[in-house]
């Protein structure tokens, strides 16, 4: 009887004692869970080693751990830093209208640009360019004096350019109507085939043996005038003619006109502007 009650104290000794490891284990583990970014109130941009608090880590390692925006790519963050500050991606406004071109009587550019509206913060996603550029030129000196001559060898653009660029020189006098020529690309330089801008994309579907379709229209074709600059209309047949894109004077090449046409029946990706 006596041993019985020796091993039943014992037995109840040992579950009291493991009861209060188990109650001082969970007191420490409290204890220890508190801090991170929201008790601390940290939340810095890059990487800042004094914006440092103590907390659980995402390894479930409790000790030193970081509120800023770095923590991320070195996975110390805090374990709340997700909710406590949260990533804002960058918003930027809409495109403002295309400007004049730069400089009369030559092939230049044009420009838009567009406003950040909120900067990013805690690792959101980056303010995308700001400021785009296009080929642009214009056909009056600011004399008012005609200058098509300067305009060689013949420049074109993606076809989307017509819609956007001022119809102020064309005389209201007199309704033109535009025309399509047809040539077949004998060679182009690589520089179209490397381009990156938006405004530059077009040049990419440029290729050696492709038919191309080129639109003549006002301003280009102005009053006085039956032709744009550059269509090959009193070329010899088959004579190679040269052509370069505005906005890109490392694409450019030569061509063969093939014909002329009431209207444009290329795809999209194949029809063009004559500046």
């Amino acid at each position: 009887m006596v041993v019985i009650f020796y091993f039943i104290t014992t037995a109840m000794k040992f579950v009291v004692s493991t009861f209060l490891l188990v109650c001082v284990g969970f007191f420490l583990l409290a204890s220890r869970s508190e801090g991170g970014c929201v008790d601390s109130g940290l939340c810095c941009a890059g990487r800042d080693h004094t914006c440092v608090s103590e907390g659980w880590r995402p390894d479930r390692s409790h000790g030193s751990c970081y509120c800023d925006q770095a923590c991320g790519a070195t996975l110390d963050c805090c374990h709340d830093y997700r909710q406590f500050c949260p990533a804002v991606s960058c918003e930027v406004s809409e495109w403002s209208a295309w400007s004049g071109c730069a400089e009369p009587c030559k092939a230049t550019f044009r420009v838009r640009r567009r406003q950040v509206v909120r900067e990013p913060q805690n690792g959101g996603v980056p303010c995308p360019h700001v400021q785009e550029y296009a080929g642009c030129a214009e056909y009056w000196s600011r004399r008012r004096e005609e200058c098509r001559q300067s305009f060689v060898p013949a420049l074109i653009t993606t076809g989307g350019y017509g819609n956007a660029r001022r119809k102020r020189d064309v005389s209201t006098e007199q309704e033109l109507s535009g025309y399509c020529v047809e040539f077949q690309l004998m060679f182009l330089t690589p520089g179209c085939l490397h381009t990156s801008g938006s405004h530059t994309r077009w040049m990419q579907y440029l290729r050696e043996g492709h038919t191309v379709c080129v639109e003549c229209q006002p301003p280009a074709l102005s009053s006085g005038h039956q032709q744009c600059y550059g269509d090959g209309q009193d070329a010899k047949k088959n004579q190679f003619l040269q052509w370069q894109a505005v906005g890109a004077p490392r694409c450019r090449g030569t061509w063969k006109r093939i014909r002329r046409l009431a209207s444009c029946t290329c795809p999209t990706v194949h029809s063009f502007l004559f500046i």
